[in-house]
């Protein structure tokens, strides 16, 4: 009887883990680095442009692909720099750690280039003009490497992208990028003061950079460390954001407030991710907003806990949109714990778990049993527990999909979880 149950469970588990897998969900694909390696195609142009200068300029882009992946469609993370549009590139460290994790969960990731440049630098002296430009030529670029995917998607998908699932993130000045993208959507919001007959500035909302006839639109977005010149811009059906801001940032205003450009120059007022979260919300719009209390400006980029957070609740977010996962906006959370037995008395976390998993609120009727099989359904753990709250040590597990089942007298719950050390 022991043998049939077992044989039955593992079954269950292997058919409800491939009918996941079919829909390209589940099996810790955009939750966990499934794949342990990630490829990079490097200088891919998707479009071109004229500087504040007029010089012209080719706009490449890197892109980042999950080695091994069978998937015929993935969706697309666009990511953009920082660097107070006159630094930074593609290949700096405040984007291409994100840029690789992702491609190992399964996303195709893309890391652009944009025009930098801001009159006024470094000769004579930069004003809200010159700043706001440098912003309008970085959305026309960003609006230009979306439409370069929905290009190449309908003349062969080299990259195997789902147009469907487009989604822009960016740090710093490449989050002030995606928030101009998603918001700056009216041309009655146009900024009076921008010179369309200045180099590099015409198209109007959608500029001249290239791949024209495509949808420049996106899903969700992604701000850390941005900034809107004004929150009005936001109305209700507008693209969600998940944002991330230190409330001691310097170079980034939290709130609402003068940025100063190479913390010299003021600029103009602005509004930070903490203005844009009460506006958001405001709206009605999905948004997840975690903020990095006493931080300055992108602390992810340097501190390795920041960045692990980071990480954590912008793959809650998009995993809600690509998934349909319950939108989760913390650290410690439950996302892509599936339950396989309809019980929901039971906390599960961290997932992915590291080398300790935690389970509270399991109902005891008396001494309980917890195993944990593997997806080849052998058995990799077991245990009795005498207490509703108790911890797993898995520093020793391989990274992947497991089942852990806790039997308690008749009553038996299963659920899915994830390792990742």
């Amino acid at each position: 009887m022991k043998i049939i149950y077992k044989i039955s469970l593992f079954i269950a588990l292997i058919c409800f883990a491939s009918g996941k897998l079919s829909a390209q969900c589940g099996g810790g694909r955009y939750l966990s680095p499934i794949f342990s390696a990630d490829n990079v195609t490097s200088n891919i142009q998707y479009g071109s442009n004229v500087t504040y200068t007029n010089t012209p300029q080719n706009l490449l882009l890197d892109v980042y692909q999950p080695t091994g992946d069978a998937a015929l469609l993935r969706p697309l993370i666009i990511m953009a720099h920082g660097g107070s549009f006159l630094f930074g590139s593609k290949t700096g460290t405040d984007v291409v750690p994100l840029c690789h994790d992702f491609a190992k969960m399964g996303y195709v990731v893309a890391s652009i280039d944009y025009r930098l440049g801001i009159t006024g630098i470094p000769v004579g002296t930069p004003d809200s003009v010159g700043a706001t430009e440098s912003v309008i030529r970085g959305v026309h670029d960003g609006k230009a490497a979306v439409r370069f995917f929905r290009k190449s998607a309908a003349q062969g998908n080299p990259y195997k992208v789902d147009t469907n699932q487009i989604y822009f993130a960016g740090v710093s000045a490449g989050a002030i990028i995606a928030i101009h993208m998603a918001y700056l959507d009216e041309m009655s919001e146009y900024p009076s003061w921008v010179d369309s007959s200045h180099a590099g500035l015409s198209g109007g909302l959608e500029g001249v950079s290239g791949n024209p006839g495509y949808s420049s639109d996106v899903k969700a977005i992604v701000n850390i460390c941005g900034a809107i010149r004004d929150t009005s811009w936001i109305h209700a059906g507008d693209e969600p954001i998940c944002s991330f801001h230190g409330t001691n940032d310097q170079t980034v205003p939290y709130g609402s407030a003068t940025i100063y450009l190479l913390g010299t120059y003021p600029i103009l007022r602005v509004d930070g991710s903490s203005s844009i979260a009460a506006r958001v919300n405001h709206m009605g719009i999905e948004n997840c907003f975690d903020i990095y209390w006493g931080q300055d400006h992108v602390p992810e980029v340097s501190n390795a806990q920041y960045y692990d957070t980071t990480r954590v609740i912008m793959r809650n977010f998009l995993a809600h949109f690509v998934c349909g996962y319950q939108l989760e906006c913390t650290y410690a959370n439950t996302v892509g714990i599936e339950n396989l037995s309809g019980n929901d008395d039971v906390l599960i976390y961290p997932n992915p778990a590291g080398n300790q998993l935690s389970v509270i609120g399991y109902q005891l009727s008396e001494k309980a049993e917890v195993t944990i099989y593997n997806t080849l359904g052998e058995l990799v753990f077991k245990s009795v527990i005498r207490n509703s709250k108790f911890e797993i040590n898995i520093s020793d597990f391989l990274n992947g999909i497991y089942f852990i089942q806790l039997k308690s007298g008749e009553k038996a719950s299963t659920y899915k979880i994830a390792v990742q050390h």
